[in-house]
């Protein structure tokens, strides 16, 4: 294939994409096929000669798009989204055909300062202080195992960075049960281990009670242990469990730990002032991180990821040997030092088509709708018989059960087989429950509500 071939092929793909997203409601939301059917429609090694593009485009069409869930459904109601807005798609686009690998100021000026200017933009947006910059990471994973490797050597005073953890106390971090599961990946990938990453109890709204951390902090310290960090959540994935983090940071400062932030999923919501008594105290923190490509719209992936100082994470990931300096430019931003990979992808430019072709106002009002229908539909699900809400909504999230752990299990195998909406378990207080999380970019009210008429007709016959 050349670059004419391309220019064609590029227009069928745009046409494809056209009509996929036009007649999404139309397909079932979760994918229909079992383990292995898509595997077994391939050869079994790579062809020796090239095959031509149209045989290859019509392979596709027969094969994969009924084999995927569809994460662009406006009826995928589980997990968290992974929106992809039209503008988001159109910059994807361009930055796969510039296709520049952004790890350095000089391989790509652009890149790398639209970067910081997004930065401020979404920064000032969600109302935090001027005080923070940040960058861009793939996802929250990758920026909380970032802030989790920065208290491990901020702790150690840095000699972890030569010397490893060898020999060293045993480093202590604190979260709530509610923080995400990427928060045991980063004490275990970080050499940190799981055995100490203490789950700290929550208060009756879930939120991690602060007299509690304070008392794991002295019974480690009274052990000989080493505090190093404390990671609180705003919009747990669970439940959308808040902490209470202006309460938690006076408790990390009190002792000197960093502290980090994870809002993935309901920190885009924060362009709404009224919504921002969720993570009173932020401004405090040492870290945080959200994902845009969660609720604003912009394409999987973008987690941005606001540092108070970005000297400690630098200090912790930045190497800069001879064959990456910048000659002549001493203080050039790189952004691959404030990041695990050195390879970059140019992320930015996808924020910056997102918030220009949709602006804050019309980002802020997606947001808004989403919260009130998922309120509207929490009060529908909790008039069907056999139904009670476990969980009430925080944002647009809540869970809901019907009768028992066994019956709930039942009726959401059911409604996902029926297809027109999908949704997720989750356990909460030793129940099996049903999550709801409404954010899908295109929904409208109308998808909403039909998780309500789904699990009504199907409860019915349970």
């Amino acid at each position: 294939m050349n670059h004419d071939e391309l220019y064609e092929w590029s227009r069928r793909a745009a046409e494809w994409a056209l009509d996929y997203h036009t007649n999404l409601r139309d397909r079932p939301v979760r994918a229909q096929v079992g383990y292995g059917e898509t595997a077994a429609k391939l050869p079994t090694s790579a062809p020796a000669d090239a095959e031509p593009m149209a045989q290859i485009f019509a392979d596709f069409e027969a094969m994969v798009p009924d084999a995927m869930t569809h994460w662009q459904h406006p009826r995928f109601f589980a997990y968290f989204p992974a929106n992809a807005s039209p503008a988001s798609m159109l910059a994807e686009q361009l930055t796969s055909a510039i296709a520049a690998q952004a790890m350095l100021w000089q391989t790509s000026p652009a890149a790398t300062e639209i970067e910081q200017v997004m930065i401020g933009w979404l920064r000032d947006a969600l109302g935090l202080s001027s005080h923070f910059s940040g960058t861009i990471h793939d996802s929250a994973t990758t920026a909380t195992l970032a802030a989790v490797l920065t208290m491990r050597d901020r702790a150690m005073a840095w000699d972890t960075i030569q010397d490893g953890l060898f020999g060293g106390p045993r480093l202590r971090v604190y979260a709530s049960a509610q923080t995400h599961s990427s928060v045991d990946k980063a004490v275990r990938v970080a050499g940190i281990g799981q055995a100490n990453l203490v789950k700290v109890p929550t208060l009756s709204d879930h939120g991690m009670d602060p007299a509690q951390l304070e008392a794991a902090i002295l019974a480690d310290l009274a052990a000989g242990y080493k505090p190093a960090g404390v990671v609180m959540c705003t919009g747990g994935t669970s439940i959308g469990a808040c902490d209470p983090i202006d309460a938690c940071l006076a408790i990390a400062k009190k002792y000197d730990l960093y502290t980090h932030v994870d809002a993935a999923w309901a920190g885009s919501a924060m362009i709404c002032p009224e919504f921002r008594e969720l993570w009173l105290g932020v401004d405090g923190a040492d870290s945080i991180v959200f994902n845009t490509h969660k609720w604003l719209g912009v394409q999987f992936d973008c987690a941005v990821q606001f540092l108070a100082d970005p000297v400690p994470q630098i200090r912790s990931l930045g190497l800069r040997p001879e064959y990456l300096q910048t000659l002549g430019q001493d203080e050039v931003v790189n952004f691959n030092e404030w990041t695990i990979p050195l390879g970059r992808r140019f992320r930015a430019l996808k924020l910056w088509f997102v918030l220009r072709a949709y602006g804050l106002d019309g980002l802020r009002q997606r947001i808004r709708n989403h919260v009130a229908w998922a309120n509207e539909l929490a009060d529908q699900i909790a008039q069907i018989d056999g139904c009670e809400i476990t969980t009430d909504p925080i944002l647009s999230l809540f869970t809901f059960r019907f009768r028992d752990d066994e019956q709930t299990e039942r009726l959401l195998g059911l409604i996902n087989d029926d297809g027109r909406v999908y949704l997720t378990q989750t356990r909460h207080d030793d129940m099996f429950v049903i999550r709801v999380q409404v954010g899908q970019f295109d929904c409208t009210r109308a998808d909403v509500m039909t998780v309500a008429e789904v699990a009504s007709q199907i409860s019915r016959n349970l």
